[in-house]
């Protein structure tokens, strides 16, 4: 299942409805990434407004306003607003006007900063030392070079040689994937339990990287599988 797609005309991210025989509540999964064309969000937002539940991601709260770590990995992307070439906005849908019932479940920024400070301080000086870069190529690089082939993203099992690329250590993949995916199918397994025998749809807002987990946690808990999807351009190429 292909979940970003990178093509020679367009980015695009696909909108995914997960459901289960014998249960009314339907799941609709948005791929999110942090910058994308207005269009994009505008889309996502009108369809949000159809839906009963919206979940959100977002770290945030905790305490500490001023990470300079959270404010780094925003500066990562934000910088692309800049880049004239790219033609892209951040993300910023407006929730409460939205009118639906929002759940937050990510961790808050002071959890996140001691995630990070548990990983290895090998991995996290590697880290910091391609901020930059990732920096520089972002504001000045073409599209084709922000955009390339390795942006896309499915649920297809890792090759051996994508195993050895992402060899990653637990604690890293904990900080930045495992225990906010943990929370959030902790909070579809709650809507499940709690409203499955309505009629609802329940909105999941966010980050592409966490849907493949999604997609897999619902389907071995509870038999949610992919029913249907459709895309939604994020930039133009």
């Amino acid at each position: 299942m292909q979940i970003i797609e990178v093509t020679d005309l367009a980015v695009r991210s696909a909108v995914i409805r997960l459901r289960r025989p014998g249960t009314a509540l339907r799941f609709v999964l948005y791929p999110m990434l942090h910058m994308a064309k207005p269009t994009f969000y505008s889309a996502v937002t009108r369809r949000l407004k159809a839906a009963d539940v919206v979940v959100v991601e977002g770290v945030g709260g905790g305490g500490r306003k001023g990470s300079v770590l959270v404010g780094a990995l925003t500066l990562s992307y934000r910088v692309l607003r800049f880049n004239r070439g790219a033609k892209l906005v951040e993300q910023r849908i407006d929730y409460a006007a939205l009118g639906v019932p929002i759940v937050r479940p990510d961790v808050s920024k002071a959890e996140f900063a001691d995630g990070w400070r548990r990983i290895p301080l090998k991995e996290r000086l590697l880290m910091w030392a391609v901020f930059p870069a990732i920096v520089v190529v972002r504001l000045f690089g073409g599209t084709r070079v922000i955009w390339s082939r390795s942006m896309e993203l499915n649920d297809l099992p890792l090759t051996l040689k994508d195993e050895e690329l992402n060899d990653l250590s637990p604690e890293l993949e904990a900080a930045l994937g495992g225990e906010r995916d943990e929370r959030l199918l902790a909070a579809l397994c709650h809507l499940h339990e709690e409203r499955g025998d309505e009629d609802i749809e329940v909105a999941v807002v966010y980050g592409a990287g966490h849907t493949a987990a999604v997609v897999l946690g619902l389907m071995q808990r509870y038999g949610y599988r992919p029913r249907s999807a459709d895309w939604l351009t994020i930039a133009d190429l």
